[in-house]
């Protein structure tokens, strides 16, 4: 095609491309190379002599700053015409083409002022500087009068009328070369004027310039495109329409109109190359600079617009000169950015006549595709596989087997749109390939072609060895395999049939793979919402699914009505099997039992499901059953008679049995035997099973579980598996019992009963708490707790009075017993764990479930502390775990913290002292009195009293009260012992004060005062006069409140003294390069600290660094809570050390020179606008998570060393080495 030849030009590579980092480039290099390949033309001129013609004469009658003026009324512009979005951009567009043609220096002065006034610029370009000033000159006044105070531009603002100003924006410039293609686009003034102008605010370094220019120099660029495939489209039918008339013979030929063919494509060609140049311009000076701005919002506009050229001119664009440059994009580090590169390669490979250009490119940068399905953030993983799928359905043979695993175990995210596109994959992968043979298959049954994929199906279940996620796979394969899935038919039939001859039968593990899929696909199908995990909640399903919902509840109900039944007695001896069985009658539409007339299968469905809890024990099992009892006891149904009746004759031999069992069990004056004992403990679980469900208290259990209970109290022989059900069985009764009451359905008596039983059951598990079996103590540990919540004050709420006397308090000695069981039992190390493990291997699992045991178990007692039901001080014993046992149960002991302080702030306060306290003393007696400071135990106490002062916030207000009893407490305690050494020596408790020290910094200033006052109270003169080390921890707290009356926002670091402030405000200088590292979580809190504080005193810092001499603990820091200074008061020579400083934001200064960072012929670097703002701080702070951009391109002619010059903010390379510089030097210090 002759549209091929005219693009050489632009696919050469990038090292012929325009190359300049400066500033501004001189305007008149600019356009020398604008106008290259234009020489050659007749009567062609470059654009910089854009003010030189006559119609330039008058360019400046008639208007004011850009406005016409007519009779004294001024007119809207352009910019505020396309911002209202009101008027239609044809009719705009025509306008200002109109005005064009009756001046063009006019007409295009407006649309210069259009860019710079989308820009968010204030100033306008007038028409003596468009006529006697450089481009360069033009966007650097602009620049001076650029409105710094806010960063806010129209394509950054919010608010309904900027909304849509992107698009009206967009559509303007788009018209605009629609409607100018035929003439105006080739008078060579418009477009080059144009072009210049945006490649020169492109490269400027306010982002506003910057972002808005790109974008439309992008456009601009789409809208040629689209005039250059037009372009070729006629060229190539006016070339065939030129040989099939010369090929007619001469007597027919028409001379004349070969000539005007010949004509028309010359015209043609001249108006593609001058289309040509103009794209090259705009590529070379735009999109090569801006595909790496530092900006993500500007790279993410650049891939999104070469994809579209790619998609739209095929035949120019597509090709790897500029599929290069979205691969080497995907390595980018904002998720936007990739995520644009993903879709642009989407839109090419849907093609599947575009697949044979994409070979190379797919081959070089298929790895990473691949490696994006695992990305950090999941837009873009969820894009990648469906790219991946796309390049699936374009060839089998591209991806291997180990790609395509990478993708399959996704089907499994916790995020509900990457499996659901995992299952797209996995579905055009292994379902939807089909054999001739296949199509002759019959729709259903086991011989069926569903039924060969819902095998399929089971063996990638069992292959991928995540049997607990059967639900989160159907879910995944819903969208695209629902029919499948909901083929129950053949699912019965693959369950129920016998093999045909020939046929390999499922084996017993692939079965119950099968019912555990089946058991998922109908709960799918009932509930209509995904598995826990996957959704944020329940939402409104539509009138459509509402009916596809009751149709498959419906026929659900029709086919396994029938086929439960035999698939119960098929399978009643396998546990697991049974289970998942058991649970399909609760998605049943009970009616259709009577309407389909079932009831001959209901009975059959009532014998099988008694035969299974005759046959098992297991507590599963036994659950199962009692819940599908549950399901089918249902009042509003007719069938509920016939379901009652069958339930109360299982209940009655079951009670009646147990009574008959515990008689002869309990009366045997020897050892009871194991197989009586046996006989009790399966009819105590069948009983108990059923009573979490069912109310069983006509039975009167209470009276033979406690006789049981108290007998194995009194022997201590009864096994353990009796005592925790007779337990549990006991503590449903109470439930059911106290439900009663509640409704108000029962007598005075009956309150009296309930309130006795439930003590006495109390006082039994408070007993078992001293058993000598673990489990024994877990089960009756936890029952207490839940005894104590529910029959506590909380009781009467909700207007239910009368149940008052049966409020509980636990006395003393109960919650001594109840804090010693979980010091004894939660607060352990994992190895010494041994009895929660049941004997099973030391491994993962067995450690994780045990450790799930105890976090349950310290959850429990914590709601007892929170909702009041023992006595707040109770959790010091907890909270001086926090620092310890952080990773096991820190989200629980902070949490307990938090609710804590919400209901009585200063008791909160007393026990997180007490806690300090408790630990201080346990220091003493291991270490003795003449303990070393910098020791680990008394530097864990001290970070431990940190951790607990930023638990308070930043509300000092809020907190004034308890932080001053915090330290009234925390004097008195350090105070309260005498020396044991004798007068003249420093109290036993003195060293407590470096720990207090550290809630100095949340005292009010006033309050700081009145502190010193209250410390001074308990020193004699002598004490102020000391300065031996022994009486550091004084002096340091001493200067802590002192101090701290001029700076509120300081943690007093009783550390090394070369550690320096932590924070300054805004008049303090520049701090040295050793700073105390910010803490993990301590960010938030001293980022947002007020900036009313001031700085301390020389003498008072030097005092400090003078006297305190104590080590501290430094966690490593966390990047997220560090603060950017301003980039344009860093040096290069601190680099980022000053990074955790705060500086307050001032304009920037464009005219501002750096001193050594400029070469003698180049324009002032002065560092990007937007880098120095708050919402960029990512830029340099998120490069280490991410993926780093390699692009190998040779460098630019004029790029100076590295080490002579700050970062390259053009070039994400640069940022991406920066930020993870931030990251190593914060992790080093």
């Amino acid at each position: 095609m002759v549209a091929m030849n005219s693009f050489w030009f632009l696919n050469r590579e990038a090292d012929t491309q325009l190359s300049s980092d400066t500033d501004l480039e001189d305007p008149d290099v600019k356009n020398a190379k604008l106008a290259k390949g234009k020489a050659g033309k007749k009567g062609k001129k470059a654009p910089g002599e854009k003010g030189k013609g006559g119609a330039a004469k008058g360019a400046g009658l008639g208007r004011v700053n850009g406005h016409h003026q007519e009779n004294g009324r001024e007119n809207m512009t352009l910019f505020e015409v396309v911002k209202m979005g009101k008027s239609a951009t044809q009719s705009v567009v025509d306008d200002w083409i109109e005005s064009y043609k009756n001046d063009r220096d006019i007409a295009l002065l407006d649309l210069i002022n259009f860019f710079i006034q989308c820009s968010g610029c204030k100033g306008a370009v007038s028409a003596e500087m468009f006529r006697h000033m450089q481009n360069s000159e033009i966007i650097r006044k602009m620049t001076e009068e650029f409105d710094e105070d806010s960063g806010d531009y129209p394509l950054t603002m919010a608010g309904p009328l900027w909304k849509k100003f992107k698009s009206s924006f967009c559509e303007f410039i788009g018209v605009l070369v629609r409607q100018c293609q035929y003439s105006i686009i080739y008078d060579e003034y418009m477009m080059d004027t144009v072009i210049s102008l945006l490649t020169g605010l492109s490269d400027s370094q306010v982002r506003a310039f910057r972002h808005t220019s790109t974008l439309a120099a992008m456009k601009l660029m789409t809208a040629l495109v689209n005039v250059a495939l037009n372009l070729s489209i006629n060229m190539d039918n006016t070339q065939r329409q030129y040989e099939a008339e010369r090929n007619k013979v001469m007597a027919k030929r028409a001379n004349d109109r070969l000539e005007l063919l010949l004509q028309k494509r010359k015209e043609l060609q001249e108006n593609q190359d001058e289309i040509e140049n103009m794209m090259n311009a705009i590529f070379k000076g735009v999109f090569v600079h801006r595909y790496r701005d530092a900006i993500a919002e500007i790279r993410a506009i650049c891939i999104e617009e070469i994809g579209v050229w790619m998609k739209m001119y095929s035949d120019a664009f597509l090709n790897d000169s500029y599929l290069k440059y979205v691969g080497w994009t995907m390595h980018d580090k904002q998720g936007e950015v990739r995520l644009k590169c993903l879709t642009a390669l989407q839109g090419l490979y849907y093609n599947r006549e575009l697949n044979t250009r994409l070979e190379l490119f797919t081959s070089r940068f298929k790895d990473r595709i691949v490696s994006m399905t695992l990305d950090k953030e999941y837009d873009v993983a969820v894009q990648a596989i469906k790219l991946l799928t796309l390049v699936l359905h374009s060839s089998d043979e591209v991806l291997t087997a180990e790609d395509c695993e990478s993708v399959y175990h996704l089907v499994y995210s916790a995020h509900r749109p990457v499996a659901v596109a995992a299952g797209e994959f996995l579905y055009k992968k292994l379902f939807s390939h089909r054999g001739p043979e296949e199509e002759e298959m019959p729709r259903r049954g086991r011989q069926s072609v569903n039924g060969n994929l819902i095998k399929t199906t089971v063996f990638f279940f069992l292959e991928s060895e995540l049997h607990e996620h059967g639900a989160y796979l159907v879910d995944s394969l819903w969208e695209c395999a629902g029919e499948l899935l909901k083929d129950w038919e053949s699912i019965i039939s693959l369950l129920l049939d016998e093999p045909m001859p020939g046929e390999e039968a499922l084996t017993d593990h692939q079965e119950t793979a099968l019912i555990e899929i089946m058991l998922c696909a109908i709960r799918q199908a009932c509930e209509c919402h995904p598995p826990v995990g996957r959704g944020t909640g329940k939402r409104v399903l539509t009138a459509k699914e509402k009916k596809t919902q009751l149709d498959d509840r419906t026929r659900i109900t029709e086919i396994f009505a029938v086929a439960l039944p035999l698939l119960l007695a098929k399978y009643c001896v396998d546990a697991e099997k049974v289970t998942n069985l058991l649970q399909l009658p609760q998605f049943f539409d009970l009616e259709i039992y009577t309407t389909g007339r079932l009831e001959k299968h209901l009975e059959s469905l009532l014998r099988q499901i008694r035969e299974v809890v005759e046959k098992h024990t297991e507590t599963d099992v036994l659950e199962a059953c009692s819940m599908t009892y549950h399901a089918l006891c249902n009042e509003e149904f007719t069938i509920f008679n016939r379901v009652d009746i069958a339930r109360s004759q299982l209940l009655d031999e079951l009670v009646d049995k147990f009574n008959r069992l515990l008689e002869d069990f309990l009366q045997e004056g020897e050892e009871p035997d194991e197989d009586d004992a046996y006989q009790v403990l399966s009819t105590l679980k069948r009983i108990t099973a059923f009573h979490n469900a069912h109310d069983l208290s006509k039975w009167d259990l209470f009276t033979s579980n406690y006789k049981l209970l108290n007998t194995g109290l009194q022997n201590g022989d009864m096994p353990e598996q009796i005592v925790i059900h007779a337990m549990q069985c006991t503590h449903y009764v109470i439930l059911w019992h106290l439900s009663k009451v509640s409704e108000g359905s029962s007598t005075k008596g009956d309150m009296v009963t309930l309130r006795k039983q439930m003590r006495a059951f109390c006082l039994m598990c408070q007993s078992y708490l001293t058993s000598v079996n673990t489990t024994v103590k877990e089960q009756a540990f936890t029952i207490l707790c839940d005894a104590l919540m529910i029959f506590s004050h909380q009781i009467v709420s909700l207007g239910r009075e009368q149940l008052e006397a049966l409020i509980y308090t636990p006395d003393s000695s109960l919650q001594a017993e109840l804090l010693n069981f979980i010091l004894d039992h939660v607060f352990i190390d994992q190895d010494d764990d041994n009895n929660s493990t049941d004997g099973q291997h030391d491994d993962e699992a067995s450690k994780i479930e045990a450790l799930h045991k105890r976090r349950n178990l310290l959850a429990a007692y914590c709601k007892l502390i929170i909702y009041n039901v023992v006595e707040m001080n109770t959790g010091a014993d907890i909270f001086k775990q926090y620092m310890r046992y952080y990773n096991d149960y820190g989200d629980i002991i902070k949490e307990t913290m938090s609710k804590t302080r919400q209901i009585d702030k200063i008791q909160c306060a007393k026990t997180l002292i007490l806690s300090l306290q408790q630990l201080f003393n346990e220091m003493l007696s291991d270490l003795g009195c003449n303990f070393d400071r910098s020791s680990s135990s008394f530097c864990g106490i001290k970070e431990l009293a940190r951790r607990f002062s930023l638990t308070f916030g930043l509300d000092q207000l809020k907190t004034r009260e308890a932080i001053a009893m915090l330290h009234k407490d925390g004097i008195e305690f350090a105070f309260k012992e005498p020396s044991p050494q004798g007068e003249g020596n420093p109290p036993l408790n003195l060293a407590f004060l470096d720990i207090l020290s550290e809630f100095s910094s949340k005292l009010l200033r006033q309050d700081k005062k009145t502190v010193h006052l209250y410390l001074e109270r308990f020193m004699t003169f002598q004490m102020a006069l000391q300065r031996e080390d022994c009486w550091l921890p004084l002096i340091s707290y001493r200067n802590s409140l002192q101090a701290g009356g001029d700076d509120d926002t300081m943690s007093v670091i009783s550390g090394y003294s070369s550690r320096g402030s932590s924070i300054r405000s805004k008049k303090a200088k520049p701090a040295s390069t050793g700073k105390r590292k910010l803490p993990e979580g301590e960010g938030p809190t001293q980022s947002h600290r007020t900036e009313s504080s001031s700085c301390s005193t020389d003498a008072v810092w030097m005092n400090r660094e003078q006297n305190v001499q104590t080590p501290v603990m430094m966690p490593s820091p966390h990047l997220s809570s560090t603060v950017l200074r301003d980039p344009k008061k860093m040096r290069p020579e601190e680099s980022y050390m000053g990074v955790y400083q705060q500086h307050p934001q001032t304009p920037m200064d464009y005219n501002r020179r750096s001193s050594g960072l400029m070469e003698d012929d180049e324009e002032p670097i002065v560092e990007d606008v937007m880098m120095s703002s708050e919402d960029r701080l990512e830029d340099l702070n998120e490069g280490m998570d991410f993926d780093t951009m390699d692009i190998d391109l040779p460098p630019s002619k004029n790029r100076r060393e590295r080490s002579e010059l700050k970062p390259d903010y053009f070039d994400p390379s640069s940022i991406m080495d920066d930020s993870v510089g931030i990251g190593l030097l914060l992790r080093v210090k």
